[in-house]
């Protein structure tokens, strides 16, 4: 932040975005494994989703406070506004994060070989970017399609969108106490919950009221599976790669910037061929095709289960003959 406030050209502005993109990467992956760390095993998705939430109360307040703090100064004091606050989270980690905290495994390029050799990792990560990609096919587009299509006030979309923050937020909470015993099974259910308010979506956008209704479904599911998604990579990597949760966790949040990279380029494909209106349905296709990939994650689940009894049953009938 430092980088692009002092930034005399753009080049030098670019490598501050850079900069701030990779340290973003990194704090989060290890975010999310230390607040799963410092609780009861019970409570692991609700401890990451309480920290998902302070990243989209930030976003939510964040850009429209930037926003308005380059539009009345200058863009240069927004990224010292930032770097404050960075400033901040930084001493405060240094006096709330535990000391004595489990050290992840050593990083290496193999672990990639490992963690990309394991099916369920793999369509895990997949599940991650269809999934939580697919709403921003329409969420990238959600002021026009306000203004536009719906015929809000710019004055008012300022204040849905705030109420719209407040509805992923709490999204963000319950989708961490859903998740908290069986994650995959959960993130099925708000799975099909983000695809039936993305129809929702589509069907009302022609009619103010019921539209807004269900933009702020939609935001209710948005980010409601973020939580579920992060744990259930961890526990993934902690049983079939233990020396590469920490990779795994990173490449997951890869994987919401790839979701949110797919879902965005859809959405303007979509707006510069089809419509802006047409953006939810496509957004349903991504959401579907991770539902089938967690479907069958849970069938894979069912059938290692059984494996065990199959095994214990058959030495059974060989002790008897």
């Amino acid at each position: 932040m430092v980088t692009s406030w002092l930034a005399p050209f753009y080049s030098v502005l670019l490598l501050g975005r850079i900069i701030a993109a990779l340290a973003h990467g990194i704090f989060m992956s290890v975010a999310s494994i230390i607040a799963a760390d410092v609780v009861q095993p019970a409570k692991r998705a609700s401890a990451i989703s309480v920290m998902f939430t302070g990243l989209t109360v930030a976003t939510v307040t964040g850009v429209p406070l930037g926003t308005f703090i380059g539009q009345h100064f200058s863009w240069h004091w927004s990224f010292i506004f930032i770097a404050f606050i960075g400033l901040i989270g930084l001493i405060a980690n240094y006096f709330l994060v535990p000391d004595k905290l489990p050290i992840p495994g050593k990083t290496d390029l193999k672990g990639f070989v490992r963690i990309f050799k394991n099916p369920p990792l793999v369509i895990a990560l997949l599940i991650t970017a269809l999934g939580y990609g697919g709403t921003f096919t329409a969420y990238t587009y959600l002021t026009p399609i306000l203004e536009n299509l719906l015929h809000f006030s710019a004055n008012a979309v300022v204040v849905i969108l705030i109420v719209y923050g407040l509805m992923v937020a709490i999204g963000n909470t319950l989708g961490g106490r859903f998740a908290n015993l069986n994650p995959l099974n959960a993130l099925l259910n708000m799975f099909i919950g983000l695809a039936l308010s993305l129809f929702l979506l589509f069907l009302t956008l022609h009619n103010q009221y019921l539209g807004l209704f269900a933009i702020l479904l939609m935001g209710l599911f948005a980010f409601m599976n973020v939580p579920g998604l992060q744990l259930y990579i961890v526990q993934l990597a902690e049983k079939y790669t233990p020396k590469d949760t920490t990779l795994a966790s990173a490449l997951n949040i890869s994987a919401f910037n790839v979701g949110i990279t797919i879902g965005s380029f859809t959405g303007g494909q979509v707006t510069a061929h089809l419509g802006i209106a047409f953006t939810p349905l496509f957004g349903i296709i991504m959401v579907i095709l991770a539902i089938l990939l967690t479907g069958y994650l849970i069938k894979m689940a069912h059938q290692e289960k059984k494996r065990p009894a199959i095994s214990s049953q058959n030495t059974c009938s060989v002790n008897d003959n």
